[in-house]
């Protein structure tokens, strides 16, 4: 098999555009065409156009592909209606996470699973196995969609003039098919941001007119295209958790503090129950560490895997860190102990190199967009 990193169908396209590009959960992805400051900074206050087609869609058809569902993850998938998405997890037997997910209902049986990049054939394997006992159908999509990303406060507009689908009428976290610039579209009002923004899914084949299309009617509202990098640091700010960093086999959805995508109420079994209901009572007796925000008081950038420090003890670590384009001071994710995890708890570092730096505990988010 060859280890080459694979190309979107984007891939002329970001090159023309000058971008710097990166492998990515074995992908070639545009990081940057500009500056990321800039990109973040557009999304925030106008619109960013984003390439996501290397995420994982996994299709579940069948008479029983809601049970299938409800027994490989943990979301009681059952409630979800017709056009609607929900936020989700796939976990172990043990309760680990194996990956966060969007699950779309695109019809009365037919759903769409969309799987972080570097999971996706994890999570495909898992769901395959886990609905064999089940009248259901998963087939790998990974090849059949593009996906592009229109994000920030001037997505609608632009959107809107490029298609007559009621985007008014489009909830968060709900789809619908439409027709987009003369493109077929599952187009989905979700994104990873923390601003209102449209994800496209269409065919690889009309990724490049779509991308095109995008561009030209964003031009005079200020939208750019946008890299990984500032999909990371916007993603950070809006406190939304990364696969690999946040989240992670060793930790179970309680431990990330999204027990709430549990949901044991639903009927019969599901892989991981057992675990996540003991996880739970030890969440509410005892917590061991807690996710928290941290605000830099200097200007060194802490990165994944510094330790945090108290007392001259280490209560914790860096899940995530990165200079904040919105509040202009690096900012962290991390676990904490308990007895540090309050908002303005004083004391609290975290070790750059053998420096102790000051940082001030927030809650997350650190940014939270005006209605």
């Amino acid at each position: 098999m060859s280890n080459a990193p694979r190309h979107t169908a984007l891939d002329a396209t970001h090159r023309s555009l000058g971008a710097t590009m990166t492998d990515f959960a074995g992908w070639d992805m545009p990081l940057r065409y500009a500056s990321e400051r800039d990109e973040h900074n557009a999304v925030r206050t106008r619109a960013g156009l984003f390439d996501l087609s290397h995420m994982g869609e996994i299709t579940v058809t069948g008479p029983q592909a809601v049970n299938a569902l409800d027994y490989a993850l943990v979301g009681n998938i059952g409630t979800i209606g017709v056009g609607r998405a929900r936020y989700t997890m796939i976990c172990q037997e043990d309760g680990g996470i194996l990956d966060d997910l969007i699950v779309y209902r695109l019809a009365e049986t037919e759903y769409m699973v969309v799987a972080n990049a570097g999971n996706a054939q994890t999570v495909l394997d898992a769901v395959t196995g886990r609905a064999a006992g089940f009248d259901a159908v998963v087939r790998d999509d990974r090849d059949a969609y593009a996906l592009i990303a229109v994000q920030g406060p001037e997505s609608p507009g632009i959107l809107k003039s490029v298609t007559d689908a009621d985007l008014d009428g489009l909830k968060y976290y709900a789809g619908l098919p439409g027709t987009v610039a003369g493109v077929p579209a599952l187009i989905a009002r979700t994104g990873y941001t923390g601003e209102d923004g449209f994800e496209l899914f269409v065919a690889p084949a009309d990724a490049e007119k779509l991308w095109q299309a995008l561009t030209d009617a964003g031009k005079d509202a200020g939208l750019v295209p946008a890299g990984l990098s500032c999909r990371d640091t916007l993603r950070l700010e809006a406190g939304m958790p990364l696969y690999g960093h946040e989240l992670t086999t060793a930790l179970t959805p309680f431990d990330a503090g999204l027990g709430r995508v549990v949901k044991f109420e639903k009927e019969g079994d599901f892989v991981g129950r057992a675990a996540l209901e003991a996880a739970a009572e030890r969440a509410e007796t005892a917590p061991p560490r807690r996710l928290v925000g941290l605000v830099a008081e200097g200007r060194r950038v802490p990165r994944a895997g510094f330790p945090v420090v108290a007392d001259g003890k280490v209560v914790g670590e860096v899940t995530s860190g990165a200079p904040s384009p919105t509040l202009g001071r690096p900012i962290a994710m991390a676990y904490v102990d308990a007895a540090h995890a309050a908002p303005g708890t004083s004391g609290v570092g975290v070790d750059i190199r053998g420096t102790h730096e000051p940082y001030e505990v927030v809650a997350l988010p650190f940014y939270k967009r005006r209605k």
